[in-house]
Parts: C-alpha cells; structure tokens; sequence
C-alpha cells in the first residue's frame, strides 16, 4: 500500500497505509465486505462516546450527525447534500420510487439482482417487471420501458454495469433510472448526476454501522417522475420541531422530505466513517482494492480455477468453490458462499498478504 494521499479533512500527507493502520486491526483475515464492512476506529468510538452520554442523560446532538454524514455522502456523490435523503435500507427507497409508476409501467432490471432493490418492484403486481442477463439490459430498454432499475455492481459475483450504455439507452427512450450503488460506493468513482435515483446502503464499502442508507433524487425532488414521501414524518417536515403533532404542513424543501425518522447511533458513527473514505479517496481505495482482486485472479489461475468474468471489480467470485468457506473459516479467512461460488471482496484493511493465504488454504 504505496503513495501518499490527501483529502479534505487530512491536513498534512497521511500515507494510506498509515491511515489504515490507525484505523483497522482485524483479528481474521477478513476478505467479505461485500457482505459487511469492517467499522474504523474513529465510528466505533464515537458510537460509544454517544451511548454513555445517553445513559448518562446527557443526549449528544446526533441530528448534527445525520446531516454530517448526508454533507459527506453528498461530497462522495458528487451531488449537492440537498439532493440526498437519509434512510435505513434499500429495499424502503426502492418501494419508493416503485410507488411512484403508474399502472402497467413496464420496468426493466438485471437477472439475479439483489432483492432488495427488484423485489419491491415485483411486489406491485400491476407492474410489467422483466429481468434480463445484465450485459443485454442497455440492449433491452425500448419505447414501453417506464424504469430501469440495476444494481452498479452485482452482489452475487462483481460484475460491474455498463452504466453509461444504460444511462444513455433510458434517455433515447424517455425511461427513468433507478441505480443501487451498495456494493461500488467507496472503491468506484460516483456518477450519481447521471441517473434519476441512485440508492444505497452504506454499511459495506463505506464502513458504516448498518441502519444507514441513502437515496439521491433529482433536482426536481423527483416531482416529475411523481416520487411523494409516503413514508414521511415528523423528520421529513421543513421544521422538524415543529411538525411533530398531526399533519406536516410544510415537508423539507430537499430531499430531506424522504428521510426516515434516523437510526441516530448508527448515524454518529457513519459520520465518521465517510469522512475516512474521503480522507482515503474513492481513486486510491479503488486502485487498492482492485490491484488486491486482480492478484487474486492471477493466483487462481495458477491453481486452475476461472472465476466470474467481472474485470476492474473488487468483487471476486469463483464458481464451484462455495462449498470451501467453512473450511476457509475455521482457518480464521472470512468470505461468502453465494450459489455455491466463492465470493471474496478486498477493500482498504487487505493486503497482499491477505490474499496470498487465502490462495495458500485454496492450494491446501
């Protein structure tokens, strides 16, 4: 983990390794942040500090912490903090835009992608959802097509989305957008700007506390695509404080509208955490976690094993080899059995080291 690096919040030159170091001392070597990531140090102190205040009766302003970590998401986005609503979960911030589609609306979306985000579109049963094989889904919008909705990188296996033929397939033929970026945030450039929706968890590659999710909308607030805050409270008025009782006769004038009454601790820490991934930057993480893959790749070769096609992925999944992760766990490696594929996600706390013994048990 060579170079130095500077982010907004790092004052003089960290180096990467440094900085990670500081931050991470897995007792495994933990190679499944597809699944979840590991929280820094920074989250988890802080997480602590604001439940001994709790218990103590002296509550810390966590609200100031839910928007923190909106500004920051924001900023990693590449979006304005007005455009990003702060929730808990995928599956919420995609029935919501699915509330949105008039009846029959034809919706397209990948083959195998994750439930949380197709599933409730295939909830409303006047809907005309179709799954296609991901790299014919840019292919496969047409004239009917209302949405499309697909995951930026797939979960099960890491192929990544031919996002830019699907941005540009939706816009010939006047369909909307809906992108789950939970498995690329942190280690992939943003390209939030391009789509109409783009949701995410954040408790995986941008080493949030679970319980934090976002979902950023249109300039417009999603008014033209019809997206209301079905789900929205007293934390979706303008003035919080004062939209506690009764109707909200005045919903934020952001994206604010969406949130969802906040799960606060998880928020506390995810502040902190975001701002790692900005002190790291998105390009160095991902230069790490991809050179990381490929040796993985290379390795398996050697051994004669061909993984899932998904270059330039993080994500590394090698079909056959599932039935290897209890093995792999008793010998202190974590990683994930999906469809009887070995799955295995590098991130910023890896090293080559990592991958080499994981390669060593494979041999074995």
């Amino acid at each position: 983990m060579d170079g130095e690096i500077a982010g907004p919040h790092s004052g003089p030159m960290e180096s990467f390794d440094n900085l990670v170091r500081t931050e991470f001392a897995p007792k495994t070597t933990y190679l499944n942040t597809a699944s979840t990531g590991l929280l820094p140090a920074r989250a988890l102190v802080a997480m602590r500090d604001a439940a001994a205040s709790a218990a103590a009766g002296l509550p810390s302003d966590m609200f100031a912490d839910v928007e923190a970590s909106r500004s920051a998401y924001a900023r990693l986005s590449g979006v304005p903090a007005t455009r990003v609503a702060a929730g808990a979960s995928v599956a919420t911030y995609s029935g919501l835009v699915a509330a949105s589609l008039p009846r029959g609306a034809e919706v397209l979306t990948a083959e195998g992608d994750f439930s949380s985000l197709v599933n409730p579109l295939y909830s409303r049963d006047d809907l005309k959802v179709r799954g296609v094989p991901l790299e014919r889904i840019a292919e496969s919008v047409g004239p009917d097509t209302a949405l499309v909705a697909v995951s930026s990188v797939q979960s099960a296996d890491g192929r990544i989305a031919d996002l830019a033929a699907v941005r540009d397939a939706a816009r010939a033929h006047g369909a909307r957008t809906l992108v789950d970026a939970s498995q690329s945030n942190g280690w992939l450039p943003p390209a939030a700007d391009d789509f109409d929706f783009v949701v995410a968890v954040a408790y995986k590659w941008v080493l949030c506390p679970r319980g934090v999710a976002f979902l950023v909308v249109p300039e417009d607030l999603g008014e033209a695509a019809g997206l209301t805050p079905l789900f929205g409270g007293w934390a979706s008025g303008e003035h919080p404080w004062d939209s506690c009782y009764g109707r909200v006769e005045e919903l934020a004038h952001s994206a604010r509208r969406f949130d969802e009454s906040p799960a606060l601790f998880s928020y506390t820490g995810a502040r902190h955490s975001l701002a790692l991934i900005e002190e790291l930057g998105v390009d160095a993480v991902r230069a790490h976690d991809t050179a990381l893959a490929d040796r993985f790749r290379a390795g398996l070769a050697s051994l004669g094993h061909e993984p899932v096609p998904a270059p330039g992925s993080a994500i590394v999944s090698v079909p056959g080899l599932g039935h290897r992760q209890e093995e792999l766990g008793r010998a202190g490696i974590q990683v994930s059995d999906r469809a009887g594929n070995l799955r295995a996600a590098f991130h910023v706390y890896n090293t080559a080291a990592d991958v080499d013994r994981l390669l060593d048990v494979l041999a074995g």
